[in-house]
């Protein structure tokens, strides 16, 4: 596999883990298999005209946009086990990881990582748990005729999807526990976040050095490193198609936090996490 490290903003970024061709695996997990059916049976909700089932789609929707970008990115990561199914000889080399150099200092690229991988680990397995234990206590909703227990697959999703988010970050931890990461500061995005740190602060010009860059990054208050439009472009540069919505889903929730009063322009916010991850 691959991780890309991607700043939203001066002060956020978002972690993704594309896996190498030879981490494809020849026959698909049960977890992949059910998680493929439910992907079918949405898309065929979707296309109903009205209902329940445009109702819940809509509201599915929704729910998975307050979703924070920082489990969906931690979703990405393979657990461990999983990884070495797939790679016998993962955890005896390193895994690359691009980023961009002139956003982000080199030598910041582990402790960033470390506290992506540890700050939420609590979190997840807090709210796996009740979802999981909360879950049998709406059956009684199952003796409703036509309509499904909705409050049941909802908790049943968030478990699982904090179980994922949970054994990424556990993942993510090992790798940087065991010096097992290759930072690489990829040409591609360097071209692309030299444009948009030049737009984003003023005292920054397109063509400065990675190293100034950097550092007038790490100096400036919190601000929006990238649009919507972007999200596109860094799937495009990365070739990992998945990326893009992830990037929106980043974008669109730092420039949240951004506008909401609790936040402040010297990037010490109000950390809402636990209040949205519902």
């Amino acid at each position: 596999m691959r991780l890309f490290i991607i700043p939203i903003s001066t002060r956020r970024a978002l972690i993704y883990s594309r896996p190498l061709r030879k981490d494809l695996p020849k026959q698909l997990s049960w977890t992949d298999k059910i998680t493929n059916k439910a992907a079918e049976t949405w898309a065929k909700w979707e296309e109903a005209e009205g209902g329940w089932k445009k109702y819940l789609v809509s509201w599915g929707n929704r729910v998975q946009q307050r979703i924070p970008y920082q489990e969906w990115g931690l979703k990405s990561i393979p657990s461990l086990n999983a990884q070495r199914r797939l790679d016998e000889s993962h955890g005896s080399k390193k895994i690359d990881v691009l980023f961009p150099g002139n956003s982000i200092h080199s030598e910041k690229l582990q402790p960033l990582l470390w506290k992506i991988a540890t700050e939420r680990q609590d979190l997840h397995r807090q709210r796996m748990w009740w979802s999981f234990i909360a879950a049998p206590f709406t059956a009684p909703i199952a003796l409703i005729p036509v309509i499904p227990n909705i409050p049941f697959f909802y908790l049943v999703y968030r478990g699982w999807s904090h179980w994922r988010a949970l054994n990424g970050s556990k993942h993510l931890e090992y790798l940087v526990q065991n010096n097992l990461l290759n930072p690489i500061s990829f040409p591609g995005l360097e071209q692309l976040y030299a444009k948009r740190v030049s737009r984003a602060l003023d005292n920054t010009e397109a063509e400065k050095p990675a190293s100034s860059m950097v550092e007038d990054v790490e100096k400036s208050d919190h601000r929006l490193l990238l649009r919507m439009k972007d999200a596109k472009k860094l799937a495009s540069i990365l070739e990992a198609p998945e990326l893009a919505l992830e990037a929106e889903r980043a974008i669109i929730q730092v420039e949240e936090q951004l506008k909401s009063p609790g936040s402040s322009s010297n990037g010490k916010e109000k950390n809402t996490a636990s209040k949205k991850d519902a």
